[in-house]
């Protein structure tokens, strides 16, 4: 399967508009089960051949073009090779340049995207980058990017972790949610929470974080996490309340763990 992919990746490269492609997700990181996904990252500049992106995909797979799936994730495809899965992820490379900048100064932002219920995380092109493998490269531009990600800016470390305020500004708007024993809000305001958390977690940690699946998991080990944090926020999470009685408890609760957390981060980056 792995001579198969990359023979892949090569041919995507032929493509007129196509600069690179990377392998990403837990294949590239080597953190893969047997019927993990392969995630290959397509990026082009200018305008993108998409005739010839459907002759090598095949009969049958649609391919999505620039700004198909959305404002961040690009567009792509969904394949299939000989039973496992293989996603086309388009990238425009100038953008991911320019997001890299931004990263280096510290800049970033946060948008809407289908499949990512906290938000795409710009910082997360940048990520994508340092922790893929690239596979084809002709110009060689996209392994240059990767050497240079592999140091995560200062700048971003320290505008992630000042960003943790949110989640202590969240917690109080969810206990607005209390008296109306408004279940959704209280929940979307405290998932919220906590995804502005891990996203200081890990930038306290000087990691990349891609996306919201499998976070917890990881920020729950990382220096800056409290003591128990993964376990609160999944008992916070997993049963938030459908009374008034109850979601004000969980508030309470969730008001203790994101003071730790945030003094915690704090006393971690403050020099």
């Amino acid at each position: 399967m792995q001579t198969k992919i990359e023979d892949m990746a090569h041919r995507l490269a032929e493509v007129p508009g196509v600069v690179a492609v990377l392998l990403g997700g837990s294949r590239a990181r080597g953190e893969h089960r047997p019927d993990s996904d392969w995630d290959l990252g397509v990026y082009y500049r200018g305008a993108l051949d998409l005739a010839a992106l459907g002759a090598l995909a095949g009969p049958g797979v649609e391919v999505a073009g620039p700004g198909g799936w959305g404002p961040w994730v690009d567009g792509g495809a969904w394949l299939s090779v000989d039973g496992v899965a293989v996603d086309w992820i388009l990238r425009d490379a100038d953008r991911v340049g320019r997001v890299w900048e931004d990263c280096r100064e510290g800049r970033y932002e946060v948008g809407v995207q289908a499949g990512h219920p906290l938000g795409f995380w710009s910082p997360c092109y940048a990520g994508e980058v340092a922790l893929g493998r690239v596979l084809a490269d002709p110009s060689g531009e996209l392994t240059d990017l990767r050497r240079r990600t592999a140091d995560y800016p200062e700048a971003l470390r320290q505008a992630l972790t000042a960003g943790a305020w949110e989640a202590e500004f969240l917690v109080e708007a969810a206990a607005k949610g209390v008296e109306r024993a408004d279940a959704l809000y209280v929940s979307l305001c405290l998932s919220r929470a906590v995804g502005v958390l891990v996203q200081a977690l890990y930038a306290e940690d000087r990691r990349w974080c891609l996306n919201e699946k499998g976070a917890l998991a990881v920020a729950e080990t990382l220096p800056g996490a409290p003591p128990g944090f993964g376990p609160r926020v999944r008992a916070l999470l997993g049963a938030p309340g459908a009374t008034a009685e109850r979601l004000a408890a969980t508030v309470a609760e969730a008001r203790l763990l994101v003071g730790e957390t945030v003094a915690a981060i704090r006393a971690r980056t403050t020099p």
